[in-house]
């Protein structure tokens, strides 16, 4: 075991003193189900990372982006500051390769493809569960780059438990949540509502080739929540269990451009938005060895926007979603799992679709097992699209224990993400079209990983390649459209590691990558806007009542355009947040937080501006 301490510092490229405290570490190896969709998984090959609710008080984070940015081949991008359109890459994939559950149910628009995970409130959140590399056999389209699971906030502890948080900061940012927690008998439930405001930053610079449409004004934020968990087992062994999430915001932001042609400013632009997510389950076992669970999901993601103080377009979408799984348990060392998905998506826009709506069922079957040393998940799926007709995909991942405290693993998969409705049918508005003649992007993932688990502490080190094709890249002019026209290759290397060193718990993660483009004409550029490098450093310690943290994270430089131009060209930064707590008792505390201690300048996408230094206090209260 001791013998593997100078290797781990060597591979994670950390001195030796660094990891020289052998204290209670910090675990990284916790159950994450999201990897094999069943609560009992006899092995964990899977990369994935859990974010609890400790920890996302314990950051002081203020938004779900910012929490997914301190984990390892996480990276985020962002049109401005809070609240504002925010993409969220796994493993240098685009945020359209990234499918997000809450509570079993699948989100996001199914005109863009993404998730407005910006506008997932912080303070309903119970978990969240991050699994890396494709997982289209499991849960079909979108899951190529991998999964971000959100589970909402739910009772347990006995009684009645209220709790409640105030915060304020800069720029006139102030938060508020309350909610009861607890159960009775069987039963247990989670009552929360949240609100926050701000009055934001100036979401985007001036631009020269767009004069006329600069704003220099602050584009705030505003966002309602509430949420409802329940569930209740019956002594037979039936289980049911619901959620509802719902989300309601306001966001100012500065339009794209000015247009003298059809009377737009550009001025007075944002957008009312909407985000919902509802689940009802089942799960009983007809037999000892035989689980049986059965899900219905719904989902909305709803964007109306204003121009000029007028209506300028609505772009609505809802989903309807079906699950049955059956989990046939042989000892605990053997899981096989065979289900069926269905799923339907609706589109009411202020545009005029030539399809509005597209239905897909999904047939699974997993096979986990762990015999001795060695560790066995094997999957496959197939989809049947209203549109494209069948897909099929597949995984295979093997682990080795070489030791008590050393595990190796393999891994092989295939995914695919199906066009969204603004790919085939974007109506020919705003000079954009549609193309229904596409196909599936389609990708092949190798990956291998070495993990340890030691009196000091845990390391992981995962190295991945990803072979994308038939990219759908929009192009031209006059009208833009969408064709299969790009290939990537994406090889990367994360190293993660946790320890306490003289009483502080450390917390590091690296990622190197190389994300290159690999069509005709962009042949070995950088993907846009991805970082071949970033780093992740966090420290924590308990000082009696009080707390004390910080934070760095760093990022190399990156291309805002897929000819890696010279003027499209984003610097390399670094960000450093501090923090601390006092607690006045077991129940009350107050918090406070530095963000961007140096105020630093810095872009995630060209000219949108991010935010600078800023303070915010939070007083927390839960009752025990």
């Amino acid at each position: 075991m001791r013998n593997s301490l100078p290797l781990a510092a060597v591979l994670l490229g950390l001195p030796s003193c660094v990891l020289a405290d052998h204290g209670d570490a910090l675990l990284l190896g916790q159950q994450v189900i999201t990897a094999s969709r069943t609560g009992h998984s006899p092995v964990s090959i899977a990369s994935s990372s859990l974010i609890t609710r400790d920890e996302i008080e314990r950051q002081q984070a203020g938004s779900v982006p910012e929490l997914l940015q301190r984990l390892a081949g996480v990276s985020v991008t962002s049109n401005g500051g809070r609240g504002k359109s925010t993409s969220v890459s796994i493993r240098g994939t685009s945020d359209k390769h990234v499918l997000v559950l809450i509570d079993g149910v699948r989100v996001g628009s199914a005109t863009s493809g993404s998730a407005a995970l910006q506008s997932i409130p912080v303070e309903q959140i119970e978990r969240i569960e991050i699994v890396r590399g494709p997982r289209s056999s499991l849960y079909g389209s979108e899951a190529m780059g991998g999964v971000i699971q959100i589970f909402t906030r739910r009772g347990g502890a006995k009684g009645f438990k209220p709790y409640f948080s105030v915060g304020a900061g800069s720029r006139s940012s102030y938060s508020g949540s309350a909610g009861v927690a607890g159960s009775h008998g069987n039963g247990w439930f989670n009552l929360g509502v949240a609100s926050e405001s701000t009055d934001g930053i100036n979401a985007r610079a001036y631009r020269s080739n767009e004069p006329k449409a600069f704003e220099p004004d602050a584009d705030g934020y505003r966002e309602l929540s509430a949420q409802l968990r329940a569930g209740y087992r019956f002594d037979n062994g039936l289980e049911l269990d619901g959620s509802w999430l719902q989300s309601e915001n306001h966001s100012d932001f500065d339009a794209r451009s000015y247009s003298a042609k059809n009377g737009l400013s550009g001025t007075n632009a944002y957008s009312d938005g909407s985000l919902q997510a509802l689940s009802g389950r089942a799960r009983f076992s007809p037999l000892a060895f035989w689980d049986v669970t059965l899900q219905a999901g719904h989902s909305e993601d709803l964007d109306d926007r204003f121009q000029d103080g007028d209506f300028n377009s609505r772009f609505d979408t809802r989903r309807d979603s079906l699950s049955w799984q059956n989990d046939f348990n042989f000892g605990e060392a053997q899981v096989l799992s065979l289900g069926m998905d269905y799923k339907k998506d609706r589109v009411d826009s202020s545009d005029d679709y030539a399809e509005d709506n597209r239905y897909n069922k999904g047939y699974f079957v997993q096979y986990q097992a762990a015999f001795g040393r060695h560790g066995v998940q094997a999957g496959l799926r197939r989809d049947k699209d209203e549109f494209f007709g069948a897909h099929d995909t597949g995984s295979l991942g093997y682990s080795f224990d070489l030791s008590d405290a050393l595990t190796l693993t393999a891994a092989y998969g295939t995914a695919y993400r199906a066009p969204t409705f603004n790919d085939l049918y974007y109506p020919l508005t705003r000079g954009m079209e549609g193309n229904p003649d596409l196909q599936p992007e389609e990708s092949e993932s190798y990956e291998i990983g070495i993990r340890g688990s030691h009196g000091w502490g845990e390391w992981n080190i995962n190295a991945y390649e990803n072979q994308i094709e038939d990219l759908i890249v929009w192009a031209g002019s006059s009208p833009m459209r969408p064709e299969n026209v790009d290939v990537a290759r994406i090889r990367g290397i994360e190293t993660s590691v946790a320890t306490v060193l003289a009483g502080w718990n450390v917390a590091a993660n690296m990622t190197f990558m190389d994300p290159q483009d690999r069509s005709k004409a962009n042949h070995g550029h950088l993907l846009q806007r991805r970082a071949k490098r970033q780093f992740n450093l966090d420290l924590d310690r308990q000082f009696g009542a009080v707390g004390l943290g910080a934070s760095l994270y760093a990022a190399s430089e990156r291309f805002d355009k897929a000819s890696n131009a010279e003027d499209s060209r984003m610097p390399g930064y670094a960000l450093v947040d501090l923090r601390s707590e006092y607690r006045f008792d077991e129940a009350w505390r107050l918090q406070v937080k530095l963000a961007n201690l140096f105020d630093r300048d810095y872009e995630t996408a060209q000219t949108y501006e991010q935010p600078g230094r800023a303070v915010y206090f939070t007083v927390r209260y839960q009752a025990l």
